[in-house]
């Protein structure tokens, strides 16, 4: 039996844009934020879904719309699959917390796994949430195909949790671009990353926007 994972992280917003840290912040898809969640809808509804689980933000719910309207398949929302916080930061650009929370911002730069920006999660924070939503989909879906819809942190903070890598890295070793696809396989070896932050699946005048 084979499960395959897919993530996909939401489409464009204002803060993906400009960078600034938007976290527990709940933020509308842009325009084109729409357009990529109908690109992904229009090539992956052809496959064979079993389900689909997403963070209750109005980013992701947005982004999977489209995608459950033209499946037919219902939304399952789950408070483990939310964005990390970023506390005091929150809608805050980076230069800003790296001047007014200096010693704060540094430690989080060095070891995320354990140090939150002030009033938000730590990266073992998000993986311990995040992680029971994985282990759910296992034990209800042990084969075919899954559909998570999160967000960058904290599908960044699920690959290295599934993969073996130091949740203190995860900024360092996988990138997780907006409307991006990233897909794990579960098999009897454990799981297995076929596909990292694709995003052939948006047309090229979306794919070239800039978007962190």
């Amino acid at each position: 039996m084979t499960l395959n994972l897919y993530l996909l992280r939401h489409g464009e917003t204002t803060f993906s844009q400009s960078g600034n840290f938007c976290g527990e912040t709940d933020a509308e898809l842009t325009a084109e934020g729409i357009q990529m969640a109908e690109s992904f809808a229009d090539v992956y509804q052809k496959l064979q879904w079993e389900a689909v689980y997403a963070s209750p933000m109005k980013r992701t719910i947005a982004t999977a719309k489209p995608f459950c309207d033209a499946t037919g398949i219902d939304m399952q929302l789950r408070e483990g699959l939310r964005e990390g916080s970023y506390g005091k930061w929150e809608t805050k650009s980076k230069s800003f917390a790296q001047e007014k929370y200096a010693e704060n911002y540094v430690k989080w730069m060095t070891e995320p796994a354990w140090n939150a920006p002030i009033g938000g999660e730590t990266a073992v924070d998000i993986a311990n949430r995040a992680m029971p939503v994985i282990a759910e989909i296992q034990e209800k879906h042990p084969e075919g195909n899954v559909l998570v819809v999160s967000h960058k942190a904290t599908i960044r903070i699920l690959l290295c949790s599934l993969l073996g890598i130091d949740l203190g890295r995860y900024r360092y070793r996988v990138n997780i671009l907006v409307a991006s696809v990233s897909m794990v396989k579960f098999d009897v070896n454990g799981p297995l990353l076929e596909i990292l932050g694709d995003r052939h699946h948006i047309p090229d005048h979306l794919r070239s926007r800039a978007g962190t």
